[in-house]
């Protein structure tokens, strides 16, 4: 029996009292909070508002710290949970503090408790106001801290493999460059050349998405933050004459060539047939002169963004079509050099990008399983009135 099951059977066997959370918490307002037009990049007292981003900026504006620490950060028209433990200044309006009303709650498992429910969204429009009718367990003391413990646990362990995965994507940034900037490199076998001069460029077939059809439809919205195709959200169409000859190959790429993600590359690894929509464009080399594979990771080099964000047109919708394409400028070394090259960057990719087999991958995993037990320890059998 572990430790956590002997305390419930000792202190509540017969269940435990749910409390509404607006009768477990009471307000803990900074007396002004800092206004978003006043966050500042450099500062002495971080900002947590009800942003996604833990903290959302900086000042120095100490009237705006909550004055009981630790505490719990609640966004009201966002429904995002925080905890806090040291110093912040509380963020724009919508950013809720607060603190347990007495003694025997514990600050940290009310905010499980709080990240545990299950909370319908309004849209944009405040939602304090259904939550606080919500209950939650409050289970005896000793019972919420051995909650805690076994919670941290697995929080911390998530943070550790976060910030494993943080230091990988910089060390991988930095072999990139190093590898694909050849300036001033002793090899006098790399050319510098336009892509112009050795890629064949195709625009995108044009048709509607739909649910069902003969072959998936790749639009410019399933090429991911990493480079790689979305394994969710599939839209297909019908294959006609026409759409036949926009059918990609293993080891075609695709870039986007307008909107936000504009020069955003795309690597085709699937042996599954399909066609790729308008806003993109194909991309061929000659393969003897260029492998697909090495192209794709300078294009997730600082040498292409620096040049991209150079050549394309910002007038209205970015635009970075063939003719801006054309003219960026890639290091050509040997074959062989450009396999070694791929060779090591795949395996830092596969480190760091993976949702299979990498530190995503164990990430998540740790956040399902953290999830599990969260929701597990979390629910009680309510004890009679």
């Amino acid at each position: 029996m572990s430790k956590l099951e002997e305390l419930i059977n000792e202190l509540c066997p017969d269940g435990v009292e749910y409390v509404p959370l607006g009768e477990a918490l009471k307000n803990n307002n900074a007396s002004e909070s800092v206004s978003k037009k006043d966050y500042k990049e450099v500062g002495n007292i971080p900002i947590i508002d009800q942003s996604q981003a833990y903290i959302a900026a900086y000042t120095d504006k100490e009237s705006a710290i909550p004055p009981i620490l630790p505490c719990i950060i609640f966004g009201d028209h966002t429904r995002i949970v925080k905890y806090a433990d040291q110093k912040f200044a509380q963020g724009d309006s919508g950013t809720k503090v607060f603190v347990p009303t007495s003694k025997a709650a514990e600050t940290k498992y009310v905010y499980y408790a709080f990240c545990h429910l299950i909370i319908p969204s309004r849209g944009y429009n405040r939602h304090w106001s259904i939550v606080k009718d919500t209950k939650i367990p409050l289970p005896p003391l000793p019972v919420q801290r051995e909650i805690v413990r076994i919670l941290d646990n697995f929080t911390e362990l998530t943070a550790e493999l976060t910030a494993e995965l943080t230091a990988r994507k910089k060390q991988y940034e930095y072999y990139r460059g190093l590898l694909i900037n050849f300036d001033g490199h002793p090899d006098t076998k790399v050319k510098w050349i336009k892509l112009g001069e050795i890629a064949e460029f195709r625009y995108g077939y044009t048709d509607i998405a739909k649910e069902s059809g003969d072959l998936r439809f790749i639009r410019i919205t399933d090429i991911d933050e990493n480079g790689k195709l979305k394994q969710s959200d599939y839209k297909y169409i019908e294959l006609t004459n026409d759409s036949k000859s926009y059918l990609l190959q293993k080891g075609d790429l695709l870039m986007a060539r307008t909107g936000a993600t504009y020069g955003k590359t795309m690597f085709y690894e699937e042996n599954t047939p399909a066609v790729y929509a308008s806003f993109l464009i194909r991309i061929r080399f000659e393969s003897k002169i260029v492998l697909p594979k090495y192209y794709w990771h300078v294009a997730q080099s600082n040498l292409y963004w620096d040049q991209a964000n150079k050549l394309v047109s910002k007038a209205g919708q970015p635009q970075f079509n063939a003719n801006a394409l054309k003219n960026v400028i890639i290091p050509i070394p040997s074959l062989e050099q450009q396999e070694r090259i791929v060779s090591i960057l795949d395996r830092f990719d596969t480190l760091c990008n993976d949702l299979t087999s990498g530190l995503p991958a164990e990430i998540e995993a740790r956040r399902k399983q953290y999830e599990y037990y969260r929701d597990k320890l979390l629910t009680f059998r309510e004890a009679k009135a």
